[in-house]
């Protein structure tokens, strides 16, 4: 059994992103997508140096869909787990470099991954609530990123009107086919270089507070306090 089971994982490691790369593509191909907040996309594109996307985990799959192929190039920090490799695999299908780690696991080597990508020119994207949660909770992630790296970090939101809710912590998810799609950007955040603690838990306090502002924004516009209700 242990054999067979192996022997599924591996397949499912080499199909599973294969397949999901196929449907995400057709599966946006159909929803109209509007941008709000693009001049403070276009302020960190228009300097000469990267940026941190940060994003809640419920928007995941939707946001990573939006960015991905834009500017630069991206990579992202997943999860040092077993299940995570499935995600590399399905973000390297997408474009997108996947650099292993998290806050319980790898997580510094992982952080030292993103610096080196962003001083080859390539942006990073990273899930403010972490791969556990809370949800809609800043972990300092990004925040430390920034800091080390001097580069901006930019608030992003994701709200739908058609969409499914997966029964996961964080409520992920995923829009229907033909949903419009409302992606927010907010004011990017600039984090001093070589910030000491204090400065760091200032910087997360207050992109916690950007990124919940920009997701009560985005869920008004279709009525709705959060996506989950």
């Amino acid at each position: 059994m242990a054999v067979k089971s192996g022997f599924l994982h591996n397949v499912l490691l080499v199909v599973a992103p294969w397949l999901y790369a196929g449907l995400s593509r057709l599966l946006f191909a159909t929803c109209r997508v509007r941008v709000h907040g693009g001049e403070n996309l276009a302020q960190c594109e228009a300097q000469a140096k990267p940026f941190v996307g940060v994003f809640w985990h419920y928007s995941v799959f939707t946001a990573v869909e939006l960015i991905r192929g834009r500017g630069r190039g991206w990579g992202a920090m997943v999860s040092a787990s077993e299940d995570g490799e499935f995600v590399a695999r399905i973000l390297a299908r997408q474009g997108v470099v996947a650099v292993r780690g998290s806050r319980n696991r790898g997580g510094l080597s992982a952080l030292k991954g993103l610096i080196a990508l962003l001083r080859q020119g390539y942006n990073a994207a990273i899930v403010g609530d972490g791969s556990q949660g809370p949800a809609r909770v800043m972990q300092a992630g990004a925040i430390l990123l920034a800091g080390k790296s001097g580069a901006p970090v930019l608030p992003m939101a994701v709200a739908a009107d058609r969409y499914w809710a997966f029964r996961s912590w964080d409520r992920t998810l995923l829009p229907k086919p033909f949903a419009r799609l409302d992606f927010w950007y907010g004011e990017p955040l600039m984090v001093p270089e070589k910030s000491g603690a204090e400065e760091i838990e200032l910087g997360r306090l207050e992109m916690e507070q950007r990124l919940n502002v920009l997701y009560a924004q985005a869920w008004g516009k279709f009525g709705k306090n959060s996506h989950a209700g």
